[in-house]
């Protein structure tokens, strides 16, 4: 008996989610898309290689979040109807597709990053960081346009 209980409140509760997530309207930019801290070349220089491949990636993932949207907005958690857009189904599949493509397209990129980018050279690495933090202030300049 208590099973049967336990489990039609949990159906009713993941119901209940399921229909606020519905409703709730997404945003184009994740809301996970921004980055904690921008750094200094000799503060990189002090860290490890393993540290660095996690900057890395971290800022490339970032910039393919952000990038296809620039035209509609740089930060995240904007949804379609704050830049104008209908909330429609069709709308909204279409942002659910580029959703689940960027995603397939980062776990790629990050799987390959972690089995090659251990081999680059650390000068390499940081110079890379500091390129896609530069890049990254850039847009953090759009927004203030």
């Amino acid at each position: 008996m208590k099973k049967i209980i336990f489990f039609g409140l949990f159906t009713l509760f993941a119901l209940n989610v399921n229909a606020q997530a519905k409703g709730k309207p997404q945003s184009i930019i994740s809301t996970g898309a921004s980055m904690r801290k921008f750094h200094e070349k000799s503060e990189l220089e002090t860290m490890q290689k393993g540290q660095l491949l996690e900057l890395y990636i971290e800022r490339i993932k970032v910039l393919v979040n952000t990038l296809p949207y620039i035209a509609l907005t740089t930060k995240p958690g904007v949804t379609m109807q704050d830049v104008g857009i209908p909330e429609s189904t069709e709308n909204s599949k279409f942002l659910d597709s580029q959703k689940e493509n960027t995603l397939n397209f980062l776990n790629a990129t990050v799987e390959f990053q972690k089995r090659m980018t251990p081999y680059a050279d650390k000068g390499n690495l940081i110079s890379s960081i500091l390129y896609y933090e530069s890049m990254l202030r850039e847009l953090n300049q759009l927004n203030e346009q």
